[in-house]
């Protein structure tokens, strides 16, 4: 197979602003080559492949140029798919030159991809145009590395500067640009972590902001802009002021099933950290499950009460060499939306979703409790219990219930370490809660960093796991009225929305 390299650019922040050219060509390399400031959300797009870290970093170890071009060529003349990951774009600043050179010497193929440029992303994430009718008609994008070599004077004519890598030379940039007649109240605006849940935007004056970025923690990466459009960015920095911005929530759904919900609360400005309290795993044993499929064709009903327990009875419905037409005119009851959308992914409609999407809410509702005498129903349901009230009422009204496990819940071995360094250094504002099974995990993982838990808010799903939460934490702060989790992302966003300070 002919070898290929890719020299993709990552944008300016994280995964929701590659392009999907780039996306393709990452998920489907066999080797990546990437830089210090790619997100490393990004990096996980890649798995089960050789990856190096080539970037470079001051007063430490790192590759020169020419070794990463020579891993390029021997990789590439190995027949492999090669990526070599940029972050912005990589012709902006992204020293790849010499790298197309030297792929082109050699012979080898290769595609640039470009990316969003962080000169490009800061500012608009900031709220800062570039150009503007009355204010900037054009802009000029420059490194505040090698400051001698700049045209200074021609550069204080330009209506809007947008400077890379230029923090730590910052008040030198200012006082060049003071010198060649720029007034010293001009704007500037210095965005830091473009793109990324830790933006912040330093705004001031070309006579203030050397001072007042000696206040800003971590400040790199960063842009610097200026120019009169900053002054736009006061009123328009979207992307700081959205809901949850500045906030991190601590994430405790499963490994497999927390990544929509974690970008349900990205999207709302949080920064996430996921600490999985729960491993989905095969039940002990199949053969209740497989005696149940059988015979599948003589219930009248078929409870679903998880995605998870859908997943399941496809898997093994499957295993068996069947499909839906099985089901005949089994009916269907799925305890919420999402189970159903999962349910509909594999062509089976639910006949029956509550409006209370609960236990409660399904017996409450459910259309045929006159006519469940002596019928037979099918329950497929976590191996270690949930939901015992629904075969207790099932059974009240006369029905013959087959409780069978599809799938088993445990707890992990260990917490994440980075989650745990998290909450002991007061960086978690709210940790999140599904299930009272996440809840009783949780709290054997944490042990005695159970402390730390002051301050942070206690998030639930719903009042079963709320009455958990008090029994191990004494407290709930943020209860979802919609039991589903776009229903707690809702309840998360209206209470920090309205705790502008909270201790």
């Amino acid at each position: 197979m002919t070898g290929k390299v890719y020299l993709v650019g990552s944008g300016p922040g994280g995964i929701d602003y590659l392009t999907v050219r780039a996306r393709r060509v990452i998920e489907t390399a066999e080797v990546l080559l990437y830089d210090d400031l790619v997100d490393r959300e990004i990096l996980g797009l890649a798995t089960g492949i050789e990856s190096i870290d080539v970037g470079k970093r001051a007063g430490a170890a790192s590759f020169d140029q020419s070794q990463i071009c020579r891993l390029l060529v021997e990789h590439c003349r190995a027949g492999r798919q090669v990526v070599r990951l940029k972050s912005g774009d990589p012709l902006i600043f992204g020293r790849a030159l010499s790298e197309l050179e030297a792929l082109k010497e050699a012979g080898c193929p290769f595609e640039v991809v470009p990316g969003i440029s962080t000169a490009l992303g800061a500012p608009l994430f900031a709220g800062i145009p570039l150009t503007e009718a009355h204010l900037s008609q054009c802009f000029a994008v420059l490194s505040g590395h090698d400051l001698l070599t700049l045209p200074w004077p021609q550069l204080s004519r330009i209506d809007t500067l947008v400077v890379l890598m230029g923090t730590r030379n910052l008040g030198q940039i200012a006082e060049r640009l003071m010198d060649c007649g720029r007034p010293p109240s001009m704007p500037v605006a210095v965005v830091c972590r473009a793109g990324r849940p830790q933006q912040r935007t330093v705004f001031g004056t070309l006579e203030t902001i050397a001072e007042q970025m000696q206040a800003c923690p971590n400040p790199t990466p960063a842009v610097i802009v200026v120019g009169p459009v900053v002054r736009h960015g006061e009123r328009l920095n979207w992307f700081e002021n959205r809901p949850l911005s500045g906030r991190t929530i601590l994430v405790t759904r499963s490994a497999e099933q927390a990544s929509d919900f974690s970008h349900l609360l990205t999207s709302q400005g949080a920064g996430v950290l996921e600490m999985p309290a729960l491993v989905v795993s095969a039940p002990s044993s199949w053969d209740a499950l497989d005696r149940a499929i059988s015979r599948i064709g003589a219930y009248r009903w078929l409870i679903l009460t998880s995605t998870n327990g859908v997943e399941a009875f496809f898997a093994r419905l499957h295993h068996h060499h069947l499909d839906l037409r099985a089901l005949g005119g089994v009916r269907v009851a799925v305890v919420g939306p999402k189970t159903a959308r999962v349910a509909a992914d594999r062509g089976l409609v639910a006949d029956f979703i509550p409006g209370s999407y609960d236990a409660e809410g399904m017996l409450a509702e459910f259309p045929d409790r006159n006519g469940l005498a002596g019928a037979q129903v099918l329950f497929v349901r976590v191996e270690a219990g949930g939901r015992e009230a629904i075969t207790r009422q099932l059974q009240t009204w006369g029905a013959l219930v087959d409780e069978v496990a599809g799938y088993a819940t445990v707890c992990p071995e260990r917490a994440d370490p980075s989650a745990l360094l998290a909450l002991r250094t007061g960086q978690i504002d709210c940790v999140t809660f599904a299930s009272s099974k996440t809840v009783r995990h949780f709290v054997s993982l944490v042990q005695s960093d159970l402390r730390f838990l002051e301050g942070v808010r206690i998030a639930s799903i719903g009042p079963q796991t709320s009455q958990t939460c008090r029994e191990h934490f004494g407290r709930v702060d943020i209860e979802a009225a919609s039991y589903t989790l776009a229903g707690l992302g809702e309840a998360i966003v209206t209470y920090f929305d309205q705790k502008t300070h909270y201790v």
